[in-house]
């Protein structure tokens, strides 16, 4: 703890501090509760793409030894062209939006290729989409996770070093001018019966 001025002006410092970290700590609490229910609600979300993605991926274990066989679908078939995001704000914090995905499917012959080709196309789109998405969540997760980080430690800065520590200083002070006090109102007795005592001997 660092040595502080026992003297009025300290106090009224000290005071003025006490106020202000007992202002910001409510707002760093909502601000923590609230990151905590957003990350929650992101896991929920990512587990959600997660049970989807393994849904259609069961559907598509069918179909593998088909792809295997003829060579048709070839990852070059389905290419992501752009990734579509934009920017949000929870509780003060900048997070990236999935807003969707461009893609560019390979030519084919339509009349020399089978009919699945078409569908599985389409189901790879929907598999890379819950990917991309999850991703996308993912990196709302960890500058949330980053933001609750930076937070809590405010939270346990205030809570449990600041607030003490600031509220033991005052009562350091005012136990100090107190006792200043007593001892001038002391002297000041002291000294005035020392008058009385010396005007009394005088008269004598």
């Amino acid at each position: 703890m660092a040595k502080i001025k026992l003297t009025k002006n300290e106090l009224k410092k000290q005071k003025d501090s006490l106020k202000m970290f007992q202002r910001y700590l409510p707002t760093l609490m909502l601000k923590k509760q609230q990151l905590q229910a957003e990350i929650r609600t992101t896991e929920i979300r990512i587990k959600e793409l997660t049970d989807e993605k393994n849904r259609i991926d069961e559907v598509f274990k069918s179909w593998i030894a088909v792809y295997g066989e003829t060579g048709i679908f070839t990852p070059d078939i389905l290419v992501i062209e752009n990734l579509r995001t934009a920017e949000g704000n929870i509780a003060g914090v900048s997070i990236p939006i999935f807003e969707g995905a461009d893609f560019r499917t390979a030519l084919y012959d339509l009349y020399y290729t089978p009919l699945w080709l078409d569908a599985a196309v389409e189901r790879m789109k929907q598999v890379l989409l819950l990917d991309l998405e999850a991703q996308t969540l993912e990196e709302q997760r960890r500058r949330l996770d980053h933001e609750l980080r930076i937070t809590t430690q405010r939270v346990n800065l205030f809570e449990k070093i600041k607030i003490p520590e600031t509220k033991e200083n005052i009562k350091k002070i005012q136990v100090y001018l107190g006792d200043q006090q007593t001892a001038a109102v002391v002297r000041g007795k002291i000294a005035k019966r020392g008058l009385a005592r010396a005007a009394a001997g005088g008269s004598a």
